[in-house]
């Protein structure tokens, strides 16, 4: 196994691999925990593509820990986003896969990277259109800074620090067939 802080052949470097994931997506389900006393209320939804894996994981954990099911699903925000006109190619639509009602329900949003903030904005957008659940949270995989909405997550497995011209690329086995692995690279 390489060393994590070693660049690949790529020049990206690896600052994840599949045990800190697991421990932070434990570390996160713990925090959720702590901070919501009345799990019957929870739900996790995930935002496509790895948000969903990762709501999922978090809610095993749950389960793990306090023998309580969690429901997960899934909000899809392509037709939310501020720059659908703008983008070169429209975006896949997913559909959304929500346990109904939300009204009574503390929401926790799950997404593997938080940047601009934009994505959580049209995932709240999103949610609206379903209902109006009493709270909304959200875990983030890896913070990487750079916000350009008042937008914080309540739950974060690595505050990442990166310039504007470097990328976060999550990898999940499940969803993208490679080890699980964070690596930061530089864009090119």
């Amino acid at each position: 196994m390489k060393e994590l802080d070693s660049p690949n052949e790529s020049g990206a470097v690896r600052v994840f691999d599949a045990e800190m994931m697991r421990r932070a997506l434990r570390r996160i389900a713990h925090e959720i925990i702590e901070r919501n006393r009345d799990l019957s209320t929870l739900v996790l939804v995930g935002i496509p593509n790895r948000g969903i894996e990762l709501a999922q994981r978090i809610a095993t954990e749950i389960t793990a820990m306090e023998k309580i099911q969690i429901p997960t699903g899934i909000i899809d925000v392509s037709m939310h986003r501020d720059d659908v006109g703008k983008r070169a190619s429209l975006p896949v639509v997913r559909a959304s896969k929500l346990p109904l009602p939300l009204e009574g329900k503390t929401l926790v949003m799950v997404d593997d990277v938080l940047f601009t903030g934009r994505t959580c904005r049209a995932a709240l957008d999103a949610i609206r259109s379903f209902g109006r659940p009493d709270r909304i949270q959200l875990a983030v995989l890896i913070d990487r800074g750079h916000r350009e909405l008042p937008i914080r997550p309540d739950y974060v497995g690595k505050n990442l620090p990166t310039a504007p011209n470097e990328r976060v690329r999550v990898r999940l086995e499940k969803t993208d067939g490679e080890a699980d692995a964070v690596w930061l690279e530089k864009e090119r």
